[in-house]
């Protein structure tokens, strides 16, 4: 299925996660890892500043491995709404934003 999803990034886990994304760490995680890379790549900030993104996930529990191996770690307030297909969202390019957080004095 795929979902819409927000959340609040947890912007003390910033600098991990974008490490996590960008070396390969998660992109190496079976089964989701590169859908997670490419949802993050799709995600934006929002003028609330909670993030958005689209994925598909085939879990019972929508995104219940995604959510144990990543997004528990770097995010609060998760929520998941079923849609048709992959959706893209007006706002702040969220990659950019990490990198930005990280290069923040």
């Amino acid at each position: 299925m795929f979902y819409r999803i927000t959340a609040r990034l947890r912007t003390e886990t910033g600098a991990d996660f974008l490490r996590k994304l960008t070396d390969g760490t998660i992109a190496r995680q079976a089964p989701d890892g590169q859908e997670i890379v490419d949802a993050m790549k799709r995600a934006v900030l929002t003028d609330d500043g909670s993030v958005s993104w689209s994925e598909v996930c085939y879990c019972a529990t929508p995104l219940a491995h995604e959510r144990a191996t990543v997004f528990d770690e770097h995010f609060d307030a998760l929520e998941t709404h079923v849609i048709d297909g992959y959706q893209r969202y007006d706002g702040r390019s969220f990659m950019e934003y990490l990198a930005e957080l990280v290069d923040a004095p």
